[in-house]
């Protein structure tokens, strides 16, 4: 698997995006009372996910570079991992999510599902590939019994 641009870079990438919409194209914008509560929730719920699944990781002893999942030593099916295949990916969905109420307009949200499209068929898909290959019916046990996206 050749992953041209890290989720992390395309995070931030999404980020840019999504500030110069609401700075050159701000459709509907969007402000209310308790805006910054709630884009810090976001944050914070952001942040579960993705540690929790870190934590897996260190405790499977493998690697979490998304780049590389040939470098995976043993398939995490434990933790965070028994609700869904992806808790990094949804964690950076909900910074999104955060980000489009920050910048305060409705034009940034397309970039949500941009983002979960492009994750989609360029990072999930292909590491996929590369679990299944590694791991087999053992893998495809877990894709039967675990959601993509939760």
């Amino acid at each position: 698997m050749s992953l041209r641009v890290p989720p992390p870079i395309l995070l931030l990438l999404s980020l840019l995006a999504m500030y110069l919409l609401s700075r050159f194209y701000p459709i509907l914008t969007i402000d209310f009372s308790g805006k910054s509560i709630l884009v810090s929730v976001l944050c914070f719920i952001g942040v579960i996910p993705g540690f929790t699944a870190i934590i897996a990781f260190a405790k499977a002893n493998t690697t979490i570079d998304p780049r590389h999942p040939q470098k995976t030593s043993r398939l995490v099916t434990t933790g965070i991992y028994r609700f869904t295949r992806n808790p990094m990916y949804i964690g950076l969905v909900f910074f999104l999510l955060a980000a489009a109420f920050y910048f305060s307009a409705l034009s940034c949200f397309v970039i949500i599902p941009i983002f979960i499209w492009v994750m989609n068929n360029f990072q999930i898909e292909p590491e996929e590939e590369v679990l299944l290959a590694m791991f087999g019916d053992e893998y495809l046990q877990y894709c039967r019994n675990v959601r993509r996206w939760c």
